[in-house]
């Protein structure tokens, strides 16, 4: 890796720190209703995603600034100690169990979701493969069946949780960095057939998941019950025109929409800031992958550049995901918007996976 270090990449820095912003305002106008009806406090959400930012931004800076060998260092023993974590929040009294899912370990108020730190623990893991094998990546048995089982192993003990919307994000990022690393297109056909037969089982598999497909398809065929949640968030983005209700003026969120403050952050943000707000935030997304971009492409060496490209995948799938979830474009997963939603491990997770992108960004000229 390169001696040279310059200044961290500012625009990547500006456009995080607008859209961490962006987000803890939205966390409170969105969960200011929910909040009081639940606590008595409308601040309640809004504090602790202030606090949650804070440490993910401290964390971003702090991981910008330590030396690029310790992510090659720690790939493999970071991604075995997610595998642990994954084992372990299965554990019946041990995992906490929220919203039909065992997703979080921790004591009350603090809990972690290790789903969220395989996300970053597979991106490093991959990069360091991918780089380290890139003359046995034409060969399916040689180079990629390792990295695919992995993936495939993580994706699975995910699924046990149940938790989808991570899982397609760690798939979908893992299967973008095979093919940016140079794998042979003939063997990403051939997974991406298997990979739309897997997701056909998984949905014939749980019922949840055909409601919800359904729902996707015609969800005024169950308005109160499948359909209920995206008729709730069409019904705040729609209102929103081109300027808004204005900050603080949503309908939806007084208890009509489900999760205002999570996975749907954004319908609240598109009924209050209308259009030109909901555009501004997903033209800071392209901009903050844009310039991840452009430190893949300017990286000295091969893990840097796929490390970058694994960590601007992440960020730009499930945003893509979480939007068109939103906005009725695909079924609900139930997976949050980075930087904006409300929730402790996604936020640090992502400005740390940010920190890394800003780390690298300054062995780049």
């Amino acid at each position: 890796m390169s001696k040279n270090r310059t200044s961290p990449d500012f625009v990547i820095i500006i456009a995080i720190l607008l859209l961490v912003t962006i987000g803890v305002i939205m966390v409170y106008s969105a969960s200011a209703a929910y909040a009081h009806h639940n606590y008595g406090d409308s601040l309640y959400y809004a504090k602790r995603q202030l606090l949650f930012a804070a440490v993910g931004v401290f964390l971003m800076f702090l991981t910008a600034q330590v030396d690029p060998k310790l992510f090659v260092r720690w790939a493999k023993p970071g991604l075995l100690l997610c595998f642990l974590l994954l084992l372990v929040v299965l554990i019946p009294g041990v995992g906490i169990l929220r919203n039909g899912a065992r997703s979080w370990l921790g004591i009350g108020a603090f809990s972690i979701q290790p789903s969220e730190f395989t996300k970053l623990g597979m991106i490093a893991f991959l990069a360091r493969y991918l780089s380290e094998n890139a003359s046995r990546l034409h060969s399916f048995f040689r180079g990629l069946l390792l990295p695919l089982s992995v993936i495939g192993a993580a994706f699975g003990l995910i699924m046990l949780q149940p938790d989808l919307g991570t899982g397609a994000v760690l798939v979908g990022t893992g299967i973008v960095m095979i093919f940016c690393a140079g794998a042979r297109m003939k063997h990403l056909i051939g997974l991406a057939m298997v990979g739309l037969a897997g997701f056909a089982g998984l949905v014939l598999a749980a019922p949840y998941r055909i409601q919800r497909i359904a729902a996707f398809l015609n969800p005024w065929q169950d308005p109160l019950g499948a359909g209920y949640q995206v008729i709730q968030s069409l019904y705040a983005v729609g209102p929103g025109g081109l300027f808004g209700l204005g900050l603080g003026m949503s309908r939806q969120k007084h208890l009509y929409l489900p999760e205002p403050h999570t996975d749907f952050i954004f319908s609240i943000l598109a009924e209050e800031l209308g259009f030109l707000g909901a555009g501004t935030v997903i033209l800071l997304f392209a901009v903050l992958v844009w310039r991840g971009l452009r430190v893949a492409i300017a990286a000295p060496d091969r893990f840097s550049a796929l490390l970058a490209v694994g960590v601007s995948a992440m960020i730009a799938i499930q945003a893509i995901i979480n939007i068109g979830v939103v906005t009725g474009a695909f079924p609900i997963t139930g997976i949050t918007l980075p930087f904006l939603s409300y929730g402790g491990s996604s936020l640090i997770l992502t400005l740390t996976g940010a920190g890394i992108l800003l780390n690298l960004s300054r062995m780049i000229r």
